[in-house]
């Protein structure tokens, strides 16, 4: 069993630490490894399709020490090598944001609409290819001795109501994962989902920008969310949450009220 800890531990010092984004290249991804970058971390901009979008981060970041990284979530073998890399060029990871993902917008009432193939994609990509990057950086993260797993989930997980069915029960299952983490990978680790309501990107393809900010008009905040308010949450949550694992963190302006 691991020696107990004393508590007054501060705030988490960024500085120098080395953290890695999925999905990094645009959206919520990308304005996390901004914030990072600007925090003093060194970032590695992990991406799927988009090298030409990662590179682009890259370029844009502040401060020095960040690179890209090829992190397709479903091919665990280059996921695998990927943390290979990271391990060779920095020995250690302090911080991993879990933002790829991946919907299609299917009216839940159309059950015939949501075939089996795009089920089982919608899943593999947000539960299975998440939980594998996970597995391949783990090792990196416990040899810090003290790191952060923060994976972008969404409320989709707890109402039930997102852009398919298959979309809202792979983040309830991202959101139990966790739970699950969090319990085995402490003390080293700390792990937390963070659970935005509808956000500003072209995550979603089709969706009307128009229903995202009816969606944020009738909570009591009154704000339509914008990727780096996620970002933000993010750096908030890393730095201040020192002894708050399994958590779920809401960045909903209120709605689930």
């Amino acid at each position: 069993m691991a020696e107990l800890r004393t508590g007054g531990l501060g705030f988490f010092d960024l500085t120098g630490k080395v953290a890695v984004v999925t999905g990094g290249s645009s959206g919520i991804g990308a304005a996390c490894a901004r914030r990072l970058a600007e925090a003093g971390a060194h970032v590695v901009v992990g991406y799927n399709s988009g090298a030409a979008r990662a590179e682009g981060v890259v370029a844009a970041l502040p401060g020095e020490g960040h690179s890209s990284a090829h992190i397709p979530l479903d091919d665990s073998t280059t996921v695998g090598k990927a943390a290979s890399l990271v391990a060779d060029r920095h020995g250690v990871v302090h911080v991993l944001v879990n933002s790829a993902g991946t919907t299609k917008q299917v009216d839940h009432g159309d059950l015939e609409g949501l075939t089996d193939a795009e089920f089982d994609r919608i899943l593999t990509v947000n539960v299975r290819g998440t939980f594998s990057v996970i597995r391949a950086f783990a090792p990196l993260l416990r040899s810090s001795g003290d790191a952060v797993i923060a994976n972008i989930s969404s409320i989709s997980g707890t109402t039930g109501l997102g852009s398919s069915i298959a979309y809202c029960a792979a983040k309830a299952g991202l959101d139990v994962m966790t739970t699950s983490l969090a319990r085995v990978l402490g003390p080293q680790v700390r792990v937390f989902n963070l659970s935005p309501a509808a956000v500003d990107t072209g995550f979603v393809p089709g969706r009307d920008p128009a229903a995202v900010r009816a969606q944020a008009a009738s909570a009591p905040l009154r704000i339509a969310a914008d990727p780096d308010d996620v970002a933000c949450s993010l750096i908030g949550a890393v730095t201040s949450l020192r002894l708050s694992t399994g958590t779920v963190v809401v960045i909903d302006g209120g709605g689930h009220l």
